[in-house]
């Protein structure tokens, strides 16, 4: 089979990627110039573990190539998906104007029977408005127009496509349908469900998920508030409600918020879309108001780690990213604490493995630093954001050593209370009780909200 993608960002390069892995013939187009030479010399715009790889492996097999010419992804394509960029407009709702451009180019290159795929995340519609344009545009065009969101963890994308929970299918097409499956045949060896619906449930399907897990986030991230007051462990809590089945221990570590490519514009986007329709939806409002005022809490609560005063003092930033094992930093807490910290007289030291040619884009005035030793050299506090595996087994000592001020505030809880005693590090964590240079704890310790 032969199928082509438009759009090689984050979804439709590892799509496309993936779908060569499994033996199929795949055209990835672009209108970026720049993008497709790159591409074609081997190197990857984005971070994402093992795709370098894998795009190497596929190119030379012959199963994946780059073009800037959509003709030639569409012609002898069994399928063609559009995974173009759908940001957040001013109001919230997904902008589809790459979307429906994609439609209406792609319409004047269709010839013999082709499936439409739409991949990029859309609000609830959408299929049906792709599959007006292309009437629009090519009234004799023989296609069907077929939903199939996408549900790929950033940093985990590769193992998320090859053995995915689910895949979801959104078209009335019997035809479309069996030429969707086929394309997935290789997940039938791994017994994966797939959910055959109609379009606009399969695009229910992708936001009523992404929404549904930011609340376990915002959940337990107030259960941390709860627990800081009382002095219980958030984190024990977590795997108290996790163990029962009906919950599960997923998404339930407590921290500075949820941020990426996905969630806080997917939360956004269905409040949209339930004020459009007439459905409101009140539980998702208060999760993306919640999480806003999480993610500034935040930097308010280095400010008391500090004495209630940053003014002059160096605070040493560990991860930008707004999760490990990439280099996104859409909506990362990094983004909205650093500037609060600035705005009260910090100066910044940054360190990230991988995001910091991205947030450099975003954030001005900081040490960007070669490890996370330079980062604390002289610092007043210590804060991790983000929780690579590099930052959890740093040297205490040498970090103590070269530290102004023994105080590690640490977002990610990414290590236990019992390590940081006989330290010397005042340690502030989320959901669990600060702990004293002594090492004794401060119970009710009041948090930064």
């Amino acid at each position: 089979m032969r199928i082509g993608v438009v759009g090689t960002g984050y979804v439709g390069l590892v799509s496309g990627t993936c779908f060569a892995e499994f033996g199929i013939e795949v055209v990835c187009v672009d209108k970026d110039k720049n993008k497709i030479a790159r591409l074609k010399k081997g190197e990857i715009p984005i971070y994402e573990p093992g795709l370098e790889d894998l795009v190497a492996k596929q190119v030379e097999a012959g199963r994946l190539s780059f073009t800037t010419d959509l003709a030639e992804g569409v012609k002898g394509s069994a399928a063609v998906f559009i995974a173009v960029g759908t940001p957040p407009g001013e109001d919230g709702q997904a902008d589809l104007t790459y979307v429906r451009a994609a439609a209406r180019e792609i319409a004047g290159h269709l010839s013999g029977y082709t499936v439409i795929v739409t991949k990029s995340t859309v609000p609830v519609g959408t299929a049906r408005e792709v599959e007006r344009i292309i009437r629009e545009e090519n009234p004799s065009a023989q296609f069907d127009v077929c939903s199939n969101p996408e549900f790929l963890r950033e940093g985990a994308a590769i193992n998320d496509f090859m053995r995915p929970d689910r895949i979801v299918i959104g078209t009335e097409s019997e035809k479309a349908a069996e030429v969707m499956k086929a394309l997935y045949r290789p997940l039938y060896i791994n017994e994966t469900p797939m959910v055959i619906t109609t379009p606009e449930t399969s695009e229910t399907i992708k936001y009523a998920g992404n929404a549904f897990l930011a609340t376990k986030i915002t959940f337990i991230n107030e259960i941390a508030n709860l627990c800081e007051k009382t002095g219980a462990n958030v984190q024990d809590v977590a795997r108290g409600i996790g163990l029962d089945g009906r919950i599960g221990k997923k998404f339930l570590h407590a921290g500075p918020g949820y941020g990426g490519s996905c969630f806080p514009k997917d939360t956004l986007a269905l409040t949209q879309i339930g004020q459009k329709y007439g459905a409101p939806q009140n539980i998702v409002e208060t999760v993306v108001w919640v999480n806003a005022e999480r993610q500034k809490s935040m930097a308010l609560r280095i400010i008391k780690a500090c004495g209630g005063d940053v003014e002059g003092k160096r605070i040493g930033i560990l991860g930008v990213a707004f999760k490990p094992n990439t280099d996104d930093v859409r909506e990362a807490p990094s983004l909205e604490i650093i500037p609060l910290l600035q705005e009260e007289g910090a100066s910044i030291a940054a360190f990230d493995p991988a995001a910091m040619e991205e947030a450099e884009k975003h954030l001005e005035n900081v040490q960007w630093c070669q490890d996370p030793y330079e980062v604390a050299e002289g610092a007043d506090a210590l804060v991790i954001i983000t929780e690579w595996n590099e930052f959890r087994a740093l040297s205490l000592e040498k970090l103590g050593s070269i530290m102004k001020t023994k105080t590690l505030v640490d977002l990610r809880n990414i290590y236990k209370p019992s390590d940081m005693k006989g330290t010397g590090f005042q340690y502030i964590s989320i959901g669990r009780p600060e702990l004293r240079p002594d090492g004794k704890p401060v119970l009710r310790a009041v948090s930064g909200s």
